[in-house]
């Protein structure tokens, strides 16, 4: 993959007015009147600031941004206010957001370096405000040519410290822990990013090894002929229309004592279908053009395993991702045909275009065989629940209460939305086949509770909750710390997942 280098971040103490920047960013509330770092930039800059952005007609609120050139009257070239809304309404979310929109704008300001005062008590804002610019800062832009020459990498990012609030070990390990996070899904959506024409199976393997190798993970990867005695005929047939073969990838972490690596493990299995043109059911045009991030979910997977690395929890975290090309050819398969799977079910191809839940559902059964406390899989799976969603919010479907929970949980420390969508046995009918234990697709409404119906199927009694990431996987817009594009949805929610999990010392 190019190289994609986050700028270097480091704590930092004194007063935003004696900071040297190319920007200095300030968190601005929704007020009557300017208060604590705001307040006194502005009297160091004899109330040009406040009365410059009231004149633009800033008022803190936001998604506000307003710029002011400092012209050699403080250390820092510019000052950028950002808006992060009325106090009562600016929680850990509005900050990373508002961190991020500062970064961005100190990007197209061509900065650099950056200094973000942190606001408040450092020890609840400071993880959402690195968080915020570290994502903020992330770019893909190594394919653009015209205007290289133009394009200033961000190198150094500083956060002060406000006053009273000294530098502490503590301080210095939620940074750490933030930028790691944060460095994984940034990881995540450089995979998505990658056009498919880069990022086939066999180089999604590749990317993976090297991965694990720099984070101390074991990987194996799995080809075609080993699939097939694997038994996996779903996973085989959806790959077999390809030129580029299928690769199982299994990634994992695994404590160094004895007695933790023999409990039982978290597993994550991730969709990895590196292009899907919808196979012999092709898909239109339009529909087909962003179809290099169906592979999103693996992308998280690989993030988390990093993640995990990094946290080193009393439990083994085990990855699984299904990787295929889902191409029309004279090999593809073909609706009407029977597929085997691992678990011996049959399964007749009515849509050649549902094919993640195929490939999950191999990977699912294989990876139930190592009894996992807990099963989450990760995948862009329907239209369907992007249609009842939209594209900021991911379904989860779960079989286990406690899971359902701990996931929703984590979503929201993390700043990711999820909503948990039922799973209606009744749906189950859509699926029933005349000529083999189910079809692959049922009706057109409730497609999202179908699949997982689908993928319930391959799970049995194990804890297992189902993350249908097809909406947010991309974002339509730039919004806060997200640029268009990938966004890495999954890697900090897990991450949370299992830092608590962690804690609980389950």
């Amino acid at each position: 993959m190019p190289d994609t280098s986050p700028p270097r971040f480091a704590l930092a103490s004194g007063a935003p007015a004696g900071t040297r920047a190319d920007v200095l960013v300030l968190f601005a509330e929704e007020a009557p009147r300017p208060n604590g770092q705001v307040a006194e930039v502005n009297q160091a800059l004899a109330g040009q600031l406040i009365r410059a952005a009231t004149e633009e007609g800033f008022r803190g609120k936001p998604e506000q941004i307003f710029v002011l050139h400092t012209h050699g009257r403080l250390p820092a070239s510019r000052v950028v206010l950002v808006g992060t809304g009325p106090r009562e309404k600016t929680d850990a979310e509005a900050l990373r957001q508002a961190a991020g929109r500062a970064v961005k704008a100190a990007q197209r300001l061509r900065a650099r370096s950056v200094a973000l005062a942190v606001p408040g008590n450092p020890g609840d804002t400071l993880a959402p405000v690195a968080q915020g610019a570290a994502l903020g800062a992330y770019r893909f832009d190594q394919y653009r040519t015209e205007g290289r020459e133009e394009r200033v990498p961000l190198e150094a990012v500083r956060l002060l410290l406000p006053d009273g609030a000294a530098r502490s070990r503590a301080l210095d390990e939620v940074l750490e822990r933030v930028l790691h996070v944060s460095e994984a899904a940034n990881f995540a959506r450089t995979l998505v990013n990658e056009p498919a024409g880069h990022l086939t199976p066999e180089a999604l393997a590749e990317e993976a090894s090297r991965a694990a190798k720099g984070h101390g993970l074991e990987v194996r990867v799995s080809g075609p002929k080993e699939l097939q005695k694997l038994r996996m005929g779903m996973f085989s047939a959806v790959g077999q229309g390809s030129q580029n073969t299928p690769r199982l990838i299994e990634i994992s972490y695994r404590p160094k004592k004895a007695a933790a690596a023999k409990a039982r493990p978290v597993s994550l299995v991730g969709k990895a279908i590196t292009f899907d043109s919808g196979g012999l059911s092709l898909k239109s045009a339009e529909n087909m053009a962003d179809m290099k991030s169906d592979m999103a979910g693996s992308a998280a997977v690989l993030g988390a395993l990093q993640v995990a690395a990094e946290l080193a929890p009393p439990f083994p975290v085990l990855g699984y991702l299904g990787a295929a090309e889902n191409m029309p050819s004279g090999a593809a398969y073909r609706p009407g045909d029977i597929l085997v799977s691992r678990l011996g079910k049959t399964v007749e191809v009515t849509n050649t275009d549902a094919e993640g839940r195929l490939v999950l559902g191999d990977v699912l059964a294989y990876a139930v065989e190592q009894k996992p406390a807990a099963l989450v899989d990760l995948a862009t799976l329907t239209g369907a629940c992007v249609v009842a969603l939209g594209h900021w919010v991911a379904g989860l479907f779960s079989n286990d209460e406690v899971l359902a929970d701990q996931l929703l949980s984590a979503a929201a420390r993390a700043g990711e939305s999820f909503w948990r969508l039922p799973l209606v046995d009744l749906q189950k009918e859509t699926l029933r086949s005349d000529v083999a234990d189910m079809k692959n697709h049922g009706e057109r409404w409730g497609g999202a509770i179908t699949a997982a119906i689908f993928l319930r199927e391959f799970v049995g009694d194990v804890p297992w909750a189902h993350l249908d990431i097809a909406g947010p996987a991309l974002a339509p817009r730039e919004r806060g710390y997200l640029g268009k594009g990938a966004t890495g949805i999954g890697v900090r929610t897990i991450a949370e997942f299992l830092e608590k999990r962690a804690r609980s010392g389950r």
